[in-house]
Order: C-alpha cells, then structure tokens, then sequence
C-alpha cells in the first residue's frame, strides 16, 4: 500500500509533464501540417534525379 503513495505523485508529475511538452509542440506548430509531408512523397518530381545519373554518365565518358 505504500507504494501506491509514492506511485500517485510519480504519476501525477509525469502527466503534467507530457500535457506540458504537447501544449510547446502545439505552440511551435509541429502539428500544422498533418497532409503535406504525406502529400509531397508522392507528388516528387524525379527529373532532379535523372539530371544527375545524366550528369554522372556524362562525366564518365569524358574521362574516357
């Protein structure tokens, strides 16, 4: 029984801790954009990619 006392504060305190760290995120808006990362993997534009292995095959055959 007596562990429930020292329980109950531990408790208490941890819970107002993680109401405290949801309430800095909210304010610091990590939680604004909830679709755009979801969005912007499959809307990515993979011509940056191409450029670059054209690029590097190029270089390839100069050395050559």
């Amino acid at each position: 029984m007596d562990v429930i006392y020292s329980l109950i504060p531990g408790m208490m305190l941890f819970g107002v801790l993680l109401v405290v760290v949801l309430v800095w995120a909210v304010k610091k808006g990590q939680y604004e954009d909830m679709e755009g990362n979801a969005s912007r993997i499959l809307l990515d534009d993979d011509d940056d990619m191409l450029r670059e292995s054209d690029q590097s095959k190029e270089a390839n055959v100069d050395k050559k």
